[in-house]
C-alpha cells in the first residue's frame, strides 16, 4: 500500500493518449508505434506523449515530475519549439 502512495505522489504527469479497436475510426488512426507489438517503442511514445500533454495542459506539474534525463532533453526540445 505504502508503495502504491509514494508512486502516485511521484508520477504527476498527465496520462498518455487511450486508443481501441478498430485501427481508424472517423478518419483517426491509431498511431503505427501502438500497432506494431515493441513494447519498448511503446513505453518510450506513451512516456513522450505524456510529457507532451502535460506540458500542454499542466505545465506546473512538470516541475514536480521524476524526470529521466531522456525526459529532460525531450522537455528542452519541446520548449525550442
Amino acid at each position: 500500500k505504502n508503495k502504491k502512495k509514494k508512486n502516485f505522489c511521484r508520477d504527476v504527469l498527465l496520462e498518455y493518449p487511450q486508443y481501441t479497436r478498430p485501427p481508424e475510426y472517423r478518419g483517426m488512426a491509431v498511431p503505427e508505434v501502438l500497432l506494431s507489438g515493441d513494447h519498448g517503442r511503446i513505453a518510450k511514445w506513451r512516456r513522450e506523449q505524456s510529457i507532451r500533454r502535460t506540458m500542454a495542459l499542466r505545465p506546473d506539474l512538470v516541475s514536480r515530475a521524476v524526470l529521466s534525463r531522456e525526459d529532460e532533453e525531450l522537455i528542452a526540445s519541446l520548449k525550442k519549439k
